[in-house]
């Protein structure tokens, strides 16, 4: 069978240069509990602390910009050196670098979603009903950002936030429009992936330590059909030597940046 181009397999690992923490330290273990589906929908106090916690956070998460990582990914696409582009991150930075093709797998904080009804707003637009529903609240709250987006505050600045509401059903049960904890990846999303693996020459892991299911079934799948696979991150992978041709232990900038160049000027030479 005649393969096409490099698939790319993005994780959090790529975004941490531009000051969006990862779930996971270089050992694999992981810093923070977020929040789970079940939980926000289940109870009023806690759709009040994370969307508290998140109107704190957000600005600086949308004030994040690309990285040398994000620039050099969107520079060897454009060289037609990667094809498309698998990501676990939620941050659009692959986009704001200039790449196209990617695959967003666990959705996008950039939007908010009504649990009730469905309805689908931008987030800036849901922010700024939170500042006309909150216009005494204090943001300024200098904790480290989260990888959600959010920042741990105060419970005493939690308890007075107030929720804001779906404008088509009135429902305050809003949530940013990802795949949370305890949701699964639509499966129309992964059978399309899928068929991204199958029809890759090769795999690229950037930035992902594999731990959960949802970016590690592509490399069990690219395995099955022996497509090769090559892991660029900085520590601990679930992937076993077994399963990668290529394993590199370093920053990705750098490394993203040098690959990027040295394989540019190869092709024009």
């Amino acid at each position: 069978m005649s393969r096409g181009g490099v698939l790319a397999l993005t994780g959090a690992g790529l975004s941490t240069e531009s000051g969006i923490p990862d779930y996971r330290g270089a050992d694999g273990h992981r810093r923070f509990a977020p929040m789970t589906a079940q939980q926000l929908l289940a109870d009023s106090a806690a759709r009040q602390r994370y969307w508290a916690r998140s109107f704190v956070g957000w600005p600086r998460f949308a004030a994040a910009e690309p990285n040398s990582g994000h620039i050099a990914v969107a520079a060897l696409q454009q060289a037609g050196l990667i094809g498309p582009i698998i990501t676990q991150n939620v941050d659009g930075l692959h986009q704001a670098a200039g790449a196209y093709r990617v695959a967003e797998l666990h959705g996008s904080l950039t939007h908010v979603v009504c649990m009730h009804c469905g309805e689908r707003y931008e987030r800036s637009m849901v922010d700024e009903w939170l500042r006309l529903a909150n216009p005494d609240f204090d943001r300024s709250a200098d904790g480290p950002l989260r990888p959600d987006g959010d920042v741990a505050i105060a419970e005493s600045l939690i308890d007075g936030f107030r929720l804001v509401h779906c404008i088509i059903c009135g429902s305050d049960l809003l949530k940013p429009d990802v795949v949370m904890f305890g949701e699964s990846v639509p499966k129309p999303l992964v059978e399309r992936c899928f068929a991204q693996v199958h029809a890759a020459r090769a795999i690229l892991v950037l930035g992902s330590s594999l731990a959960v299911m949802s970016g590690y079934r592509f490399i069990r799948r690219a395995v099955r059909e022996g497509i090769p696979v090559a892991v660029v991150t900085h520590g601990w992978t679930r992937a076993t030597d077994e399963e990668v041709s290529v394993r590199i232990d370093a920053p990705l900038g750098l490394t993203l940046r040098s690959l990027a160049k040295d394989l540019t000027e190869r092709r024009a030479s």
